[in-house]
């Protein structure tokens, strides 16, 4: 049997475990239709710019055929009468569109105008200005659908997520000694060269709490302060990093013990990593969360950045490879009132 454990706020992958529902105001999102295309998937895109481009080409095609019929173009005993190629008599009757016989032909212009094929056996002539006007209307349309579509496809291609999947964290987090201090640590790491410029980590404690008055908040929110080596949120991330959070009595973490670390503890650490991708200027993020199970206490990570002629070398294959070290199974607090204890 699957064990039950608590259900995660963020999952491992960075996506945000929360369902909306009861949305009464969904007209919201038809405010913003161009965010609303690019947050859809790809195959609910893609079906609405098909459909965008069929219901145009049948809608003018209808109108192409409308004009068509008003004028007389679709009459097939006048157009022998008056047609010098089809009868041979003098020039006379001048149709709005050229070899238009029926809304099939009609259709097939519409296709013609709008990605401007132009295969040459149909052609609007002076005779109608209002097939001019249609002629300029569906142009502009079809200029819009296709500008929509291309912005839709390029911010869907070009999305920040897609960055932040090169971008790795430890599937497990420690808590072990540093200085004489518990610390909880994380490895995060860049697989890409081009580097993200401006970087910085943060770290949350999602828990649920209960305020003097009663009020239960399910998913508090709480700060904590991380360190790193280079000091501040600020990380040069050209290397992996082992980023590191003192456990002291500003920490939500003071009273938590190798006992806590199991998988019905109402504990989830998020840690979110945001800075510019160096090569499009995008800005991007980077999720993951670790339950109060896939904390290890009294480990540590393995070394793996090495020298190795002249450069140095990162073995990612040790990426999330931990070790056991010597590590006192009590809380911070009680580490703080006994020094002995060490």
């Amino acid at each position: 049997r699957a064990r039950e454990r608590r259900a995660r706020f963020v999952g491992k992958n960075g996506a945000c475990n929360v369902a909306h529902k009861n949305i009464r105001e969904q007209g919201r999102f038809l405010q913003d239709v161009f965010t609303t295309l690019v947050d859809l998937k790809w195959p609910h895109t893609l079906l609405i710019f098909t459909m965008s481009f069929l219901c145009s080409w049948l809608l003018f095609g209808m109108v192409w055929w409308l004009i068509a019929f008003a004028h007389g173009d679709l009459d097939h005993s006048t157009r022998l009468q008056r047609d010098p190629r089809e009868a041979g008599t003098p020039a006379g009757f001048v149709p709005c569109v050229t070899s238009i016989h029926s809304f099939t032909s009609a259709f097939l212009f519409s296709i013609e105008v709008q990605v401007t094929i132009g295969f040459g056996g149909r052609m609007v002539t002076e005779e109608c200005p209002a097939a001019i006007l249609v002629l300029i209307v569906q142009n502009i349309v079809g200029l819009v659908i296709n500008a929509i579509m291309l912005g839709c496809i390029f911010m869907k291609t070009s999305q920040a997520h897609r960055r932040a999947e090169t971008l790795i964290f430890s599937k497990h987090a420690v808590i072990a000694l540093r200085e004489g201090k518990l610390c909880f640590m994380l490895r995060v790491g860049d697989l890409r060269k081009s580097m993200i410029i401006s970087a910085t980590i943060r770290m949350q404690v999602v828990k649920k709490t209960a305020s003097l008055e009663g009020e239960v908040v399910p998913l508090n929110q709480i700060d904590i302060q991380m360190e790193n080596p280079v000091g501040g949120n600020s990380i040069f991330l050209v290397s992996p990093l082992i980023i590191y959070h003192v456990i002291d009595k500003n920490s939500p973490l003071y009273d938590i013990s190798p006992v806590n670390l199991h998988h019905h503890e109402d504990l989830e650490i998020i840690v979110i990593l945001e800075g510019v991708v160096e090569t499009t200027g995008i800005t991007t993020q980077a999720r993951t969360s670790y339950l109060a199970d896939e904390i290890l206490w009294g480990q540590r990570f393995v070394p793996i950045v090495a020298e190795e002629d002249g450069r140095y070398s990162v073995d990612y294959s040790k990426f999330g490879n931990t070790v056991k070290v010597p590590t006192p199974s009590c809380t911070a607090r009680q580490l703080e009132e006994d020094k002995s204890i060490m």
